[in-house]
């Protein structure tokens, strides 16, 4: 991985190989970063993306190998308990061009990864809300 802040935008790229939200956690640590918006493009062959039932306020998740062109990844860095946390979803299209996509559980880049950080200067903190079954942002 490798990046470069240009004052609030930081451009990352995440190499063959590496896990993208490890390496985006890694990045968002080492520029104190806790409130950003995410997007990006690339390559992954090995990734899972969950769908939120809310009837049963549970995730299901969905795993997928092979060759994959990110056509969208999305979402936000915040903090749970002062601690990072990211909230991103992805889409990706195969050799045929049919996309699957949910939220980012795991994605493992076969090519590269160009990630776009827009950092904004504050903090919001996510707490868990029983009666949906996530954690939502707290203002």
């Amino acid at each position: 991985m490798q990046y470069k802040r240009f004052d609030n935008t930081v451009f990352l790229r995440i190499d063959k190989g590496e896990e993208i939200l490890e390496q985006l956690q890694a990045m968002a640590q080492a520029e104190h970063i806790t409130l950003a918006s995410v997007q990006a493009l690339g390559a992954v062959d090995d990734f899972t993306v969950g769908v939120f039932n809310t009837a049963e306020k549970k995730y299901y998740a969905n795993h997928f190998e092979g060759t994959y062109e990110i056509v969208s990844l999305t979402g936000t860095i915040t903090t749970k308990n002062g601690e990072f946390y990211a909230h991103l979803h992805m889409s990706a299209g195969d050799d045929k061009g049919l996309v699957v996509g949910g939220h980012l559980n795991r994605a493992m880049v076969s090519a590269t990864c160009e990630m776009v950080v827009t950092v904004v200067p504050g903090t919001v903190e996510r707490v868990f809300h029983e009666d949906v079954g996530l954690n939502l942002f707290q203002f």
